[in-house]
């Protein structure tokens, strides 16, 4: 959780440095950071036989995963509209928007709405690169980690498939 809010802080301070996504504040960046450890709060609906599985899931299990973007989103949004703190609002926005979309991809094949380009919220598009990025280059249960090169060699490979161009060009200059 940590690595992947350090991730996104980074991919949003880069690309605050360009014309595009100059309007990213010290504030905007700092909240981005902050949503990212909430992006997997869905998975608290996610049955434990499917969380803990070492090996790969069924089509079955994999659509039951699918949902945790969606479990997650839902409470949040209860929760945003629930607020009476204003202040808060934009900070719930961006997690919300976070947790919902960090699996969309930039093609248009990612869930759960196959959600395409920038119709990608920037949360998510940041989110999904950091989510890979350390994915891959951690070990876990079911597979062993990959090296940095192997990892931004898949990240530039997926360009404008899974990823944000503007997002990968962020974690190259990085």
């Amino acid at each position: 959780i940590r690595r992947t809010q350090r991730y996104v802080e980074i991919l949003a301070k880069q690309l605050a440095t360009t014309p595009r996504y100059a309007h990213l504040s010290k504030s905007d960046i700092e909240l981005l950071a902050k949503s990212a450890p909430l992006h997997d709060i869905g998975k608290v609906g996610i049955p434990d036989n499917i969380l803990q599985k070492p090996g790969k899931f069924t089509e079955a299990e994999f659509a039951i995963m699918q949902t945790h973007t969606l479990i997650g989103a839902k409470a949040l949004a209860r929760i945003v509209v629930g607020t009476a703190h204003p202040e808060k609002q934009h900070f719930l926005v961006y997690a919300r928007q976070m947790i919902e979309s960090h699996h969309e991809r930039w093609d248009g094949h990612g869930y759960p709405h196959g959600l395409r380009g920038e119709e990608i919220p920037l949360a998510g598009r940041l989110m999904a690169l950091a989510d890979v990025y350390d994915a891959l280059i951690s070990k876990r249960v079911y597979k062993n980690e990959l090296s940095h090169a192997e990892v931004r060699d898949y990240i530039a490979q997926h360009s404008g498939t899974q990823f944000d161009p503007d997002v990968v060009a962020a974690f190259m200059a990085r």
